[in-house]
């Protein structure tokens, strides 16, 4: 019998500590959109931590991350969010609230500062990226106005947002995301239009009330043949 190759062998030993097809369905069924949050209890220092590397190594496409997640957990700031929220109670009583921020006015500087820490963190000269580089600058930059560049930054803060709800759900954190807020006065309360950043999308973070009916309620989904077509 052939001895596995090197790889092989470290995918085997990998699988070890990977969770099973059933955890992760049982985490993802568990998971809901939290509509109270249980205010005595907060998120553990290490669990954020946790949560906050997660969301750094979320995917973006090229890999340019055009983002900034402002976690906001002072209550004075959050009070002041609430009525840009609607009244929302998640935004006050969640562990935790964080705000998906998109890059403005991406620029070919942006991508220049990308290239350079790319060749840095892998220790290759930067004019090896010169191809890569310029598919950046031609697919991105150029080929979109300053709306549709912005527009482009902030559906890759939804990509960050779909991986920080699975991955509190693995962690045993309740979130819920929420559109339900004025852009422009989150903007302008938390100073981001002075940043280069446009507020997209927020989610909170915390633990379930026990009071919350939402969380027993059945989980409503179209069936597989309704949102699946194999070709």
């Amino acid at each position: 019998m052939r001895e596995p190759h090197p790889v092989c062998r470290l995918g085997h030993m990998k699988n070890n500590n990977i969770i099973s097809s059933q955890q992760l369905l049982d985490r993802l069924n568990w998971r809901y959109a939290t509509k109270q949050f249980d205010s005595t209890r907060k998120i553990s220092a290490q669990d954020w931590a946790t949560l906050e590397e997660a969301l750094r190594l979320s995917p973006s496409s090229g890999g340019l991350q055009p983002w900034k997640f402002v976690v906001v957990t002072d209550p004075a700031m959050r009070a002041k969010l609430s009525p840009a929220s609607y009244g929302q109670p998640q935004i006050t009583h969640a562990s935790h609230l964080v705000v998906f921020s998109a890059k403005r006015n991406l620029s070919e500087a942006d991508v220049d500062e990308f290239i350079r820490h790319t060749a840095v963190t892998r220790g290759i000269p930067e004019e090896s990226l010169a191809q890569y580089r310029g598919a950046l600058v031609g697919g991105i930059i150029q080929a979109q106005d300053e709306q549709g560049r912005l527009a482009w930054a902030r559906n890759q803060a939804y990509i960050a947002l779909g991986n920080f709800l699975t991955s509190a759900a693995l962690l045993g954190i309740d979130a819920c995301p929420m559109e339900g807020f004025d852009r422009a006065q989150y903007d302008e309360i938390l100073g981001l239009k002075a940043q280069g950043y446009a507020s997209a999308v927020i989610a909170t973070a915390g633990y379930r009330a026990s009071t919350d009916k939402y969380a027993e309620a059945a989980k409503v989904r179209f069936p597989v043949d309704r949102v699946f077509t194999h070709v």
